[in-house]
């Protein structure tokens, strides 16, 4: 471990006293934004999405189960990969610790994915998401509407320079190659149910992600150590099933 300070008690205490100060404060900003986010307009989903199921094809409305209030996960699970994006594994298994007390509390929990429904569920069962379901979409335009689908003419610039090692690590990790990777996208989308009409209420993204569904993160960020993350610094995370391997 790197050289670090090292202080008497009574210095530790006036530094963390310091610290808490700014930490309440940051508390009382997260609760300004989010009620921010709760007062955001809600946007009526018009278009009539459709999804395949392992209990056959749903609509969103399906999706809800009963429930008012829907968390959408758009996990990266191309049709071209073998696996699932390995950080979107270690989302899924946050909210997966978590759906049962979100259904308590009328939401539904859900992970969409552009891959064939009997791969998706193979890979639940695999990760033991038991508290999830996973739907494949049909057709391209749910993720694109929010912008988790790229086109290869957007993806062209990123694809015609330098490729971070980080990313082709990912696509590798997930059997594909850094195009078909990247094509896809993680996000978070917010949907409420209400008199019979799906309304959008919030949507999120890459690191908007790690407060909701990236517990570890904020864990992490309370050691000596941090996240070890870094241009040179090699990749750490792994699905759950695979730490301990070569």
């Amino acid at each position: 471990m790197a050289e670090h300070e090292v202080g008497t008690q009574n210095e530790w205490q006036a530094a963390r006293d310091e610290l808490l100060e700014a930490e309440k404060e940051l508390t009382r900003r997260g609760d300004e934004l989010a009620e921010k986010r709760r007062e955001l307009p809600w946007v009526p989903v018009e278009k009539d999405f459709r999804f395949e199921t392992t209990t056959g094809t749903e609509s969103l409305v399906d999706l809800f189960e009963g429930r008012s209030q829907m968390l959408v996960y758009h996990f990266m699970f191309g049709p071209d990969y073998e696996a699932g994006c390995t950080v979107c594994s270690s989302i899924a298994d946050n909210l997966n610790a978590n759906a049962l007390h979100l259904n308590a509390a009328d939401v539904t929990v859900l992970l969409v994915s552009r891959a064939p429904v009997d791969r998706l569920d193979a890979s639940r069962k695999r990760m033991g998401w038991d508290d999830l379901r996973w739907a494949s979409t049909v057709g391209d335009d749910f993720n694109r509407e929010l912008g988790l689908l790229a086109t290869e003419e957007e993806l062209e610039p990123f694809l015609e320079g330098e490729i971070p090692p980080t990313v082709a690590r990912m696509a590798e990790l997930s059997g594909t190659d850094v195009k078909a990777y990247v094509t896809e996208g993680p996000g978070l989308s917010v949907y409420a149910l209400s008199d019979g009409r799906v309304y959008r209420t919030y949507v999120t993204t890459a690191r908007g992600l790690e407060g909701p569904a990236m517990g570890y993160y904020g864990l992490l960020d309370r050691t000596p150590k941090g996240r070890q993350e870094g241009a040179d610094q090699p990749l750490w995370l792994r699905r759950h099933d695979e730490y301990g391997a070569t």
